[in-house]
């Protein structure tokens, strides 16, 4: 069974998370959805939503097979637990395609595909917040 990992804080969930997800359970069989935890998103008074809260509706996602909390410390034992096929980026990630695949390989032992999936849309989390 083909794994994906993808990632992100969700805090405020609109269309263009959606678009995300659906894109990234396209890309294998199971689904894993991480969390970022309050400690790492950020500020926490820019967050509605606690983790916990922020996990809760991402798992109820009819396309997320399972949403767990991120590591308090780094992505990389993240990584190594959810131990993924895949791990997909949305547009607004700012993070390297070959790092990430790198990172991924030495937490995992094998071969990690690295897919950018999320296309620049209208929706973003701050401008929703800060209407």
């Amino acid at each position: 069974m083909k794994t994906v990992m993808a990632q992100g804080t969700f805090d405020i969930l609109h269309p263009g998370h959606l678009h995300y997800l659906r894109r990234s359970a396209e890309q294998g069989e199971k689904l894993v959805v991480v969390i970022s935890r309050d400690s790492r998103a950020g500020k926490k008074k820019d967050l509605y939503f606690s983790e916990d809260e922020r996990k809760e509706m991402v798992d109820s996602l009819e396309m997320v097979d399972k949403a767990v909390l991120g590591s308090e410390g780094d992505i990389y034992s993240t990584v190594e637990k959810v131990d993924p096929d895949v791990i997909t980026l949305g547009h607004d990630q700012e993070h390297s395609e070959e790092k990430v695949r790198e990172m991924a390989e030495k937490a995992t032992g094998h071969t990690v595909e690295v897919v950018r999936v999320g296309e620049k849309g209208d929706y973003s989390s701050t401008d929703i917040r800060d209407f």
